[in-house]
């Protein structure tokens, strides 16, 4: 990803604990890229929840979801065994995350400030 950072699998705990700070508050939308399948939208500007890494389960969680009466339940997304982690904030118009997993699918978390009225 363009104006990404790729982290080291060491680093990815935090990284992502730092992200879901960051974006507290916000919307996110979480897609699917697969070359078998196709591009894939699991969820569109949903109420943003957190973003982990778990080393345990060497598993990354994205949830949406969960935080208010319209949206109470959570939605989460997981890449098992994920090969690699990017965080895009440069040269973009919203923040991404890019996680990468074994069989080559691409999972993109991104971010966008909440919009009134929402």
């Amino acid at each position: 990803m363009a104006g990404s950072t790729t982290f080291d699998r060491g680093e990815w705990r935090t990284t992502l604990d730092q992200v879901t700070a960051e974006h507290e508050g916000e919307l996110a939308t979480i897609e699917v890229l697969d070359p078998s399948v196709g591009h894939q939208y699991e969820a569109e500007r949903l109420p943003f929840s957190s973003l982990s890494y778990d080393p345990k389960d060497d598993t990354v969680i994205g949830a949406v979801g969960g935080k208010s009466p319209r949206y109470p339940v959570v939605l989460r997304h997981m890449v098992w065994h994920p090969t690699e982690v990017d965080v895009a904030t440069e040269d973009i118009p919203e923040a991404a995350v890019r996680v990468v997993a074994p069989d080559g699918s691409t999972t993109l978390i991104t971010f966008y400030p909440e919009e009134s009225g929402t």
